[in-house]
């Protein structure tokens, strides 16, 4: 981390291989450490509010086991009509999600926490994405899925590979958002935290 000698570790609280690789690109060394949390959402809960707990409740158990530590948490959740878009889980209901979503505009909450274990603040943001999908026949839905079976990933695509084929449009302020991790907004929060990203002189 190019900020100061004493700077606080860096962990990110995720199992997500996508959100490893991601976090990778700003080129400031990490670790990782899973959160255990249950991630259902509660009665009556938007999918906003969903995103946001989650996020917040990731970063908080994993920072209670690592004093003094900044630590990222981030929750994605999908909606369609209000109606929260969970990982798949399986290729039948991966079909079911994408059978109802194509031609349709499809809204990815993707919340993200940093939470200062130096002080016990938190920053934490929604970034939304609007995502168009291509009203495409079951054969080539069933066939996506069976090449890429993106079965832990919600709303049944991987935008940042083959998964672009079957998508329209992407409205996004933050590109890597919707594939799990939202770069500008996480750098932005790091900044405010005291790291820097590039050595000057």
């Amino acid at each position: 981390m190019n900020s100061t000698s004493n700077a606080p570790a860096l962990i990110l609280a995720s199992s997500s291989a996508y959100r490893r690789e991601l976090l990778s690109r700003l080129q400031i060394p990490f670790t990782v450490d899973v959160p255990d949390i249950d991630e259902s959402p509660l009665p009556g809960e938007s999918p906003s509010a969903t995103a946001l707990r989650l996020a917040r409740d990731k970063a908080a158990a994993v920072a209670a086991r690592h004093p003094g530590a900044l630590v990222i948490g981030s929750d994605q959740v999908a909606t369609l009509d209000e109606e929260q878009i969970g990982k798949p889980g399986n290729h039948a209901n991966a079909l079911a999600q994408l059978q109802k979503m194509r031609g349709r505009e499809v809204v990815f909450h993707t919340a993200l926490c940093l939470w200062d274990g130096r002080d016990g603040s938190a920053q934490i943001e929604d970034i939304q994405t609007i995502v168009q999908f291509r009203d495409l026949p079951d054969a080539e839905l069933d066939a996506y899925l069976r090449i890429e079976q993106p079965y832990d990933c919600a709303g049944s695509a991987k935008n940042e590979a083959l998964g672009i084929a079957i998508l329209e449009r992407i409205d996004a302020s933050d590109p890597t958002a919707l594939t799990g991790l939202p770069l500008i907004a996480l750098t932005g929060m790091l900044r405010a935290a005291g790291v820097s990203f590039f050595q000057t002189k």
